[in-house]
Order: C-alpha cells, then sequence, then structure tokens
C-alpha cells in the first residue's frame, strides 16, 4: 500500500484505537506536546503521540493555515477530547508558527511540515531544549542537510531524543531482516537494488481566493522548492532501506537519470515523475535506486540484494526472505512501524533515555538529494562535490510572506543548464 494511502486509510482510525501500551516508567508527569504542520502526516503523528503514552496530552499547534490547523484540531478532539488541551492562544498560524509554539512549554515538538521548512525549524526546537519527532525528509538542499547535521550534534550534546520519519526502521520485520543481514547471513553484498514505484499524488484544486503562494503551498509535493521532487519527498524511503542493509557510509559516486512523462510542464508544478539511480561504493560495490509516480502502471515496492553466500528479497509490507546458504524468512507479528516510531520516543524521554536518528536521517537524505542532482544534470557526481554543494531552492524560511513574488519560490525546469 502507498505510504499515503496508508495514512489515510489508518490516521484517523489510529486516533480512535486503544492500542495496548505498556505502563510508562518513571514519575508520573504529564509530557506536553506541540505539533507544527498539522496536514495529514502530521495529525498521524498527533495521534500516534497520544496512543504511545496515557499521559501524553496535545496542548498547542502551528500552521501556515488556519483551516489546516482547525481540521487536525477537530479531528483530534473527537477523539481525546480530554486529552487534547489547545487553546484559542496555543493555536499559532504563519511562517513564524513554529517559533511561537517551540517557545511555548511543550516537551516534545512533532514536525510535520513541508521539507523545505525542517531544517531551521529543527535547529530551532533543539537550541530551544525540546524532544523531537522529525518527519523525513529533513531538507531540499545540501546547505539545509548541513544544517540538519549542525542540529543533531546539539541534540547529541543536550541529550535530547531525536526521532525521525524514517519508519522503515521501526518495525519488527524489518529489524530481523536488518539482523540477519549485518551477521552476515548472505555474505558480502555485491549489489542491491530498491524499487518505489505507484501512482500521482492528488491536487488540491484552486480556490478563488488562493494566491499562487497559496496554491504551491497546498500542493507543495509537485513543486522542487518546496517537497525536494519525488525522490526526495517519497522515495527515500526505499534509499534509506538501501543505505540501512549495505551499512557502510556513503558512496564515492552517484550517477542517473530521471524524466517526467505524464506530467505537462504547464500543469502540477515541477517534479519528475520517475528516477533511476546508480550508488558506486568504489569498490565493485552498487546500489540501484528506481522511483515512479505514474497513473496505470504497475506498483511496486521491494528490496532485494544478492551477496557472496545467497540473496535477499523484500516486498516492503508483505514478504522477507533470505535465500542461499542461510535460508531465512520472518514469521513473526508484525507491527504497526508509525506507532512504534511514538511507543519507543516516549519511553525513552519516560525512562530518561537517548534514541537519536540525526546521522542515518542526515545521510540518506543526502543520498536522496545527490541522486536528484545527478539526474538533474545528466553527469557522475561525487561525494566531494555533493558535500560542498552551495545550491539551495528557494529563499529561507525567514523570508516567506504572502506577498512575496511566486518565482521566489520556484527555480528553472531542472537540465544541464541549472
Amino acid at each position: 500500500m502507498d505510504r499515503r494511502d496508508f495514512i489515510k486509510s489508518s490516521g484517523i482510525l489510529l486516533g480512535a484505537t486503544t492500542l495496548d501500551v505498556p505502563e510508562p516508567m518513571g514519575a508520573k508527569k504529564t509530557i506536553k506536546i506541540g505539533l507544527v504542520g498539522c496536514g495529514g502526516r502530521g495529525t498521524g503523528a498527533a495521534f500516534q503521540a497520544l496512543n504511545a503514552d496515557p499521559d501524553v496530552e496535545i496542548v498547542a499547534l502551528a500552521d501556515i493555515f488556519q483551516t489546516q490547523l482547525d481540521t487536525a484540531l477537530a479531528s483530534l478532539k473527537e477523539a481525546h477530547k480530554d486529552r487534547v488541551k489547545v487553546t484559542e492562544k496555543r493555536q499559532y498560524v504563519g511562517f513564524d508558527a513554529y517559533k511561537k509554539l517551540i517557545s511555548s512549554d511543550v516537551d516534545v515538538v512533532l514536525l510535520a511540515t513541508p521539507p523545505c521548512f525542517r531544517p531551521d525549524q529543527l535547529n530551532f526546537a533543539i537550541q530551544k531544549g525540546k524532544h523531537v519527532f522529525c518527519e523525513k525528509p529533513m531538507a531540499v538542499d545540501i546547505p539545509g542537510v548541513h544544517k540538519v547535521r549542525e542540529a543533531v550534534k546539539l541534540a547529541k550534546e543536550k541529550k535530547l531524543n531525536l526521532v525521525s520519519g524514517f519508519c522503515f526502521r521501526y518495525t519488527n520485520p524489518n529489524r530481523e531482516l536488518a539482523k540477519q543481514i549485518h551477521g552476515g547471513a548472505i555474505g558480502d553484498i555485491f549489489s542491491i537494488s530498491t524499487f518505489r514505484l505507484g501512482g500521482e499524488l492528488t491536487e488540491k484544486p484552486r480556490q478563488a481566493n488562493w494566491s499562487d503562494l497559496d496554491y504551491q503551498l497546498h500542493n507543495w509535493y509537485y513543486y522542487q522548492r518546496y517537497s525536494g521532487d519525488i525522490i526526495v519527498e517519497q522515495t527515500v524511503h526505499s534509499i534509506d532501506f538501501m543505505s540501512w542493509m549495505l551499512n557502510r557510509g556513503l558512496p564515492k559516486f552517484v550517477s542517473g537519470t530521471g524524466g517526467r512523462q505524464s506530467r505537462p510542464w504547464d500543469k502540477f508544478g515541477n517534479v519528475f515523475d520517475h528516477f533511476a539511480i546508480e550508488f558506486d561504493y568504489g569498490d565493485g560495490v552498487k546500489g540501484f535506486h528506481f522511483g515512479r509516480q505514474q497513473n496505470g502502471t504497475q506498483p511496486r515496492n521491494t528490496v532485494e540484494a544478492v551477496g557472496s553466500k545467497g540473496a535477499m528479497k523484500v516486498g516492503i509490507l508483505s514478504s522477507y526472505e533470505i535465500f542461499g546458504q542461510n535460508p531465512w524468512k520472518f514469521a513473526g507479528k508484525t507491527d504497526n512501524m508509525y506507532q512504534t516510531q511514538h511507543n519507543e520516543l516516549f519511553a525513552a524521554i519516560r525512562n530518561k533515555q537517548v534514541i537519536n536518528d540525526g546521522d542515518f536521517m542526515a545521510d540518506s537524505t543526502l543520498l536522496a538529494i545527490w541522486g536528484r542532482e545527478a539526474a538533474y544534470a545528466g553527469k557522475i557526481i561525487s561525494l566531494d562535490e555533493i558535500e560542498n554543494s552551495t545550491k539551495v531552492y528557494g529563499p529561507g524560511i525567514e523570508e516567506y510572506n504572502w506577498e512575496m513574488p511566486v518565482d521566489k519560490a520556484l527555480i528553472p525546469r531542472p537540465g544541464l543548464a541549472t
């Protein structure tokens, strides 16, 4: 099932379901949560946070759109009336709303805004001493990744929890598979391929009172400036899975291709609808990623690897198998990876422990950006070149306002000239 479809079908249900959550350890203290970004993913994260611990309360909401905040608040109150205590003064709207929320007395911040805003918002939250759940990806360009790394370093120094939205790492089958692979079940991996193929996203029709910027921000995933393109915004999950299984750091070179076949350039923003990327680790080991968003095509969400002792085949959310000298197949219970993330985050806070996903969340975001840039440029890009990239995709968060010219929020169509 596509991730967005999963959230649409289960997000509200999670809010109304009583889960079997263990009694939290440590002193009984209400943990106050603030949500920044009240869309579908943010609202789903808020439900999961409430389900993770009986002494959690949602006390503040922030979004650039009042209507989106109102919708999230109504859904949360309907399911958890006694634990959603968001007064009118705690409803922050606007481009600076995140600062007002994070500066309040919340203990945990859930960041689920468009990816272009996350580096600055994550930094601000860590500087203010908040525990954070940060959705993926964490940036849309390399300067943004460097900001994320600064926040990660500070979070470690302050002993703050930082849980990422790379949810594939938080489900039992994938964790058991990782133990097998890292334990040598298929030997040395020679190659690994990932596929994330699905349909197109849904456009939110333009309303009469919307400006160009309004329309773009309601449909941010169609614009490179806000989403980083489909490889960064969505199919980065598969790239993160690849990097996790390889467990060998960053590659030496990246090349690839991509394009836009099903979307006209004068509609639906300026993102590609397919990518094919090669990650070259410099010693004969290669990773391959294929991503596509086109209606009427066959969906696929798989990870496959070939090693010196066997092969691995994973159908995400379905089968997990190893073939060869050490055959294995997952036969345990599958958990809800979105819920597990929050269960473990709040248990860590209760037990005064620290989870910090920062290193891999920054690296995986970089890998997706690297692949995108290689496809846009049509050339091989080295690790040194990408790490030193100064290319940014539009203005910083402090420059945003509703009067800004729309061309400031866009970049030219990608190609060799960019």
